[in-house]
């Protein structure tokens, strides 16, 4: 270890003293955490920053002082190369999601040291594979069993069906592990082996576009939702003929098989999540959600 009889060493050893952190190293990285009287569940998703642009010789003792003012840290992990420097990129864990939320805004750019600024970001933890290939006419759980028999940890799988027949699948599907890593074992399995097939199809397989995380108190003041799995003949006209018997809609914009509706107040929004979502319109189950912010430039 490049640390080993350096002053660096004795900084590190005071850290896990003060902290009583426990600190090891395998598989190309360093882990500092989870704290000692830690007994529940990991942190949930959205609690984890990636810092990148970090200097290649430092180390926790560095780190951990400049985080740990943000909010209490569950976990450090710092990628290593072979000689014993870090990779220049780092993950902290931490144990709420606002802590993680004001991190990116006070630290990003942070001069770590002179003339060294760092990068903080939401880290993106992808949990689900797309898999492309499959036959239009295989159901959901049909798709959800095979991919249990070839793969381990499936938690769900996400269909969307054909915009202009309901019932047939889109021919991909969206498939969701437990973890990231679960995600990555599968992926690694299918890609590896090229002859995978299911019912007598080729699968494409690749990481699914991750769902952006969009900052809570942002989504809190969104007025418009976002309707999936309309039909196509579907017009405007009913769409605010149903939502204006519910709440006050300001306007409706429906492309193809989904729709925009912007609402008066973000209560009415609520309100027709509540009453909508998973209802029947026009013969077709439809999906209501809140819209994401970075969805605006579709209407």
């Amino acid at each position: 270890d490049s640390v080993v009889g350096t002053k660096k060493e004795n900084a590190l050893r005071e850290l896990v003293q003060r902290t009583a952190f426990p600190l090891s190293q395998s598989n190309g990285q360093r882990r500092f955490g989870p704290p000692p009287d830690w007994n529940e569940l990991p942190p949930p998703r959205g609690c984890e920053v990636f810092i990148g642009k970090i200097p290649r010789d430092l180390f926790e003792d560095e780190l951990v002082p400049v985080f740990e003012k943000i909010g209490p840290i569950y976990e450090v992990r710092l990628m290593m190369d072979f000689s014993g420097n870090n990779r220049g990129y780092a993950f902290v864990v931490y144990q709420s999601k606002s802590a993680a939320r004001q991190c990116i805004k006070q630290l990003n750019n942070y001069e770590i040291r002179q003339g060294r600024m760092i990068g903080v970001c939401s880290s993106v933890d992808n949990c689900r594979l797309f898999i492309g290939g499959i036959p239009k006419t295989i159901k959901r759980e049909e798709i959800r069993s095979e991919m249990a028999k070839i793969t381990e940890h499936v938690v769900d799988v996400i269909v969307y069906p054909s915009a202009s027949d309901k019932t047939k699948n889109r021919g991909f599907a969206f498939v969701e592990y437990t973890n990231h890593r679960a995600a990555a074992m599968a992926r690694r399995k299918l890609m590896n082996n090229n002859n995978v097939e299911l019912w007598g199809h080729k699968i494409a397989v690749d990481w699914a576009e991750p769902e952006i995380e969009v900052d809570e108190e942002i989504m809190d003041q969104v007025k418009i939702v976002y309707v999936r799995n309309l039909l196509l003949s579907t017009t405007e006209e009913s769409l605010r003929e149903i939502f204006q018997s519910i709440a006050r809609v300001e306007r409706v914009k429906k492309i193809r098989d989904y729709a925009f509706i912007h609402f008066t107040s973000k209560e009415d929004a609520h309100m027709a999540i509540t009453l909508k979502n998973g209802q029947i319109i026009d013969g077709s189950t439809v999906e209501v959600t809140l819209a994401k912010p970075v969805d605006r430039e579709h209407h």
